[in-house]
């Protein structure tokens, strides 16, 4: 079994609701997310799936996030822009885009501040 591993970098606001603390007013973060998927087969060139394709479809998803506040781009799915909301909703959307793949998706880690990170995988 194969892993790849790519990452792209957002930045947004957001506030967390029901929370009770400095986080429930709207702040921003520079937010870095890290997708992995998996593979068993390589093709004729030994790649599982290519960095820059495997990036494309991450960024695609990411700059519906970028420059945004995300309680807006969450609220119509009733999320709550939480770290481990987030990386979910990523993983969901990953999976969807690359649902043609011989593979799967792994792993999708949100980062809202570097050492402070939240993973979703299945």
């Amino acid at each position: 079994m194969y892993e790849i591993t790519t990452e792209v970098q957002f930045s947004a606001a957001h506030r967390l609701k029901n929370y009770s603390g400095p986080c429930e007013n709207l702040h921003g973060h520079n937010w870095l997310v890290k997708a992995t998927v998996r593979c068993s087969n390589l093709d004729i060139s030994g790649i599982g799936i290519d960095f820059k394709v495997l990036k494309k479809h991450l960024r695609e998803i990411v700059s519906n996030f970028d420059h945004k506040d995300l309680n807006a781009v969450l609220d119509p799915y009733n999320l709550n822009p939480s770290s481990e909301n987030i990386a979910h909703f990523i993983f969901d959307c990953l999976k969807e885009n690359l649902s043609g793949w011989d593979g799967t998706v792994a792993r999708v880690e949100v980062f809202e501040t570097p050492g402070n990170s939240a993973a979703y995988y299945e």
